[in-house]
């Protein structure tokens, strides 16, 4: 761990520390930032640090999280103060010319969706913050609402503002038991303030059902119901919580929303790529040297992300693989390290940016047993609800394990690409009609690792 101290010269840093330095650090008048072997310098001034352009993640692990003042202190309501100086149509152009998407992996333009929330004519609406953050490798939603979460509830109250709701709900998994009990207490704090005004905000937490990260599972959720997906059309943003226009946006999303607005639209579009413009808040984890939350402007490669801010495989052999978007994601070999990690790019090489998480795996990893828990993750939080799904999943598993057993491969392969095709053509959302990709990137580019495949 890196320790770092508040002194008047600001935060300084010292590790990486482990239990045997305590005592020396102490002695070395740790509080003052007194001198030490493990003294890092200004914590800002890493090169890790500096290499990154923080605006979401901006005051995440400056301020104290529970206190208002602080957050205001450090820029806390100029956005939403800045939002009631003008009209909601004007609020929404302003996120819509600033080209904020998704974060929560769909990557739908967001002044879209509050548009067509803000056109109903339905007298109630509803914003939501999915908070069930789900993904394997990915940690950003619950280290915002942790370490800022008056910046999520400031942005749901510039969304409702903007579309005319008067309430929102904050859906956090309920894994997540210290970001439940923070954002409890920063919304009561915020609700006592009266920064919020008239906008009321409750904390409804799920139980445990990965398919509750879609919006629709989660709406029905959020009604009492069973968490399964809603067909659709209606949209959510025409017909979402209980048969209301609804805003469903991702925790990063919304807590981006308040340095647009007090920064303006221009300095937010000015960063990034031609269609993903701003910043990408992306997580390391796995087999990874540096892990953690890295924000970057849109633009960075693979590459650099798991080589520059990662440092390369913790176990020090080769990377042979990269898993980007979540369980549902392709599996990315080095060949295309110098892909842009951003979401054209990596729809063009048939991946997915997701919620910018990415785990690394070095040479050991055996990719048919990828292949299979692709499958098998996708049989065990299935809905139920579609067959393709339902079904498919689980004859996914066998059809795969005959493969590894190396019993009829050709004919194993064949009958798994058609199921995989059934899967995404007939399957009612993403986790079924996505679990194909990392299972057919697995087979694409890392075949040899099937026993009986490479001999046949």
């Amino acid at each position: 761990p890196m320790v770092e101290i508040e002194t008047a010269e600001g935060r300084v840093a010292y590790g990486p520390v482990g239990v045997d330095d305590v005592a020396s650090l102490l002695a070395a008048d740790l509080a003052h930032g007194g001198d030490h072997t493990l003294w890092l310098g200004r914590a800002d001034d890493l090169p890790w640090m500096r290499a990154q352009r923080r605006i979401t993640f901006a005051r995440v692990g400056v301020v104290d999280p529970r206190d208002l003042d602080d957050y205001m202190v450090h820029g806390g309501f100029a956005g939403l103060r800045t939002a009631r100086q003008m009209t909601p149509r004007e609020v929404i152009f302003e996120v819509a010319s600033s080209g904020l998407r998704g974060r929560g992996g769909a990557g739908f333009p967001t002044g879209v969706k509050w548009t067509t929330v803000a056109d109903q004519l339905a007298g109630q609406r509803f914003v939501c913050a999915n908070a069930d953050e789900g993904d394997s490798g990915t940690f950003a939603d619950r280290m915002l609402m942790e370490g800022d979460p008056f910046s999520l509830i400031e942005g749901m109250a510039i969304a409702g503002y903007a579309v005319g709701a008067s309430e929102g709900f904050v859906y956090i998994r309920s894994e997540y038991p210290d970001a439940i009990e923070t954002m409890r207490v920063a919304v009561e704090t915020a609700h006592r303030s009266g920064e919020l005004a008239d906008f009321r905000i409750e904390i409804r937490v799920g139980a445990g059902s990965y398919v509750c990260g879609e919006e629709t599972a989660m709406l029905e959720s959020l009604e009492g119901k069973r968490g399964v997906v809603r067909a659709k059309p209606p949209l959510p943003a025409v017909e979402g919580l209980f048969g209301r226009p609804t805003v469903v946006n991702n925790v990063l999303t919304l807590a981006t929303v308040p340095a647009i607005m007090a920064h303006g639209a221009l300095a937010y579009w000015s960063l990034g790529t031609e269609r993903s413009r701003g910043t990408q808040v992306f997580q390391l984890a796995g087999n990874i040297a540096c892990g953690g939350v890295v924000e970057l402007p849109f633009g960075a490669t693979i590459g650099h992300l798991v080589h520059e801010m990662g440092g390369g495989t913790r176990s020090g052999r080769p990377v042979r693989a990269v898993q980007v978007g979540g369980p549902l994601g392709a599996y990315h070999p080095v060949e295309q390290f110098d892909a842009v990690a951003d979401y054209e790019s990596l729809a063009a090489i048939n991946g997915l940016l997701g919620h910018g998480g990415i785990v690394v795996f070095d040479d050991t990893v055996d990719m048919a047993r990828q292949a299979r828990f692709a499958m098998e993750f996708c049989a065990e939080e299935s809905c139920g609800k579609c067959t393709p799904c339902r079904i498919g999943s689980v004859r996914g598993v066998e059809v795969i394990d005959r493969i590894i057993a190396g019993t009829d491969v050709y004919a194993n392969l064949a009958l798994l690409d058609d199921l995989c095709t059934v899967m995404v053509d007939g399957s009612l959302c993403a986790m079924g009609g996505l679990t194909p990709l990392p299972v057919r990137s697995a087979l694409a580019h890392f075949a040899t690792d099937f026993h009986g495949a490479t001999t046949a």
